[in-house]
């Protein structure tokens, strides 16, 4: 490998590979926001990966381009969360330069097939070629083979029918990671918006999707509303945990600068 494509490596999903071929946990945090100074900044913080949510947040396909650029820029993995499992929305992430794609709403093998087919080339799978960032690099875009390795397809269990087709979908060649959304798994299970933290049933459908990849030897990922429930799950065997999203850590500092201000303002 050259020293050029090295660094391509370098800012792809090898920073996670590392982590999780060494059973370390990965934290990340998730942008909402449609900003590449924003995806800037959160790719030079020492967080394992950066996520652009293109599912709820408020960027589109149109602002990806520039904020995977200031994330690549930044030596950060650029993750991408697409907002269905479309192999068009897949395709589309990697042609621009995902490092990882989060494919949300994977309720059996066809939809897990479905995902990783679309993140690789042929004949692994059904991407066809057109990687527009690899024409910004001096020596082209980085072989078939080469890009296939390097990407990372994550799906995403958080329904009834996802839980309950897990063994499969873990089975399923070339899904690399299982990302849990507790909120949707939860709704979807018939706990309304309980967690692991107010309900044993909760607790356990996590558990049970954690267990799956464990067997199958796929790292078990999981959507986490702070630090808390991070190291507590990293503890259990999860591997691959947001802690925040940019938007909360936005509203936290303003709030914690305005409760020092009031602490300090005399009367």
């Amino acid at each position: 490998m050259t020293a050029a494509h090295d660094g391509i490596a370098r800012r792809s999903a090898d920073r996670l590979r590392d982590r999780w071929g060494e059973d370390r946990p990965a934290f990340g945090v998730w942008s909402m926001l449609a900003d590449p100074a924003v995806a800037e900044l959160l790719a030079a913080t020492e967080f394992d990966y950066v996520c652009v949510d293109l599912q709820h947040g408020l960027g589109t396909f149109s602002e990806l381009p520039t904020m995977l650029q200031a994330m690549r820029s930044a030596g950060r993995a650029p993750v991408v969360r697409v907002p269905w499992n479309d192999p068009a929305h897949v395709m589309r992430a990697v042609d621009t330069g995902a490092a990882a794609v989060v494919v949300p709403m994977v309720n059996s093998a066809h939809d897990a097939r479905l995902a990783a087919a679309a993140c690789r080339f042929p004949p692994a799978g059904v991407r066809s070629w057109g990687p527009m960032w690899g024409d910004a690099r001096r020596d082209g875009a980085l072989p078939p083979q080469q890009q296939d390795d390097d990407v990372l397809c994550i799906v995403m269990v958080e329904t009834r029918a996802g839980l309950e087709a897990i063994d499969d979908i873990v089975a399923v060649p070339g899904v690399d990671a299982v990302y849990i959304g507790p909120n949707d798994l939860a709704l979807g299970c018939g706990y309304g918006r309980q967690s692991y933290r107010d309900s044993e049933e909760v607790d356990a459908l996590i558990q049970r999707i954690v267990e799956a990849c464990r067997r199958a030897g796929v790292v078990a990922g999981l959507h986490c509303s702070d630090v808390e429930m991070a190291l507590h799950w990293a503890g259990r065997g999860v591997r691959m945990l947001t802690v925040a999203t940019d938007t909360t850590l936005l509203r936290r500092a303003a709030d914690q600068t305005l409760d020092g201000l009031r602490a300090g303002r005399p009367g």
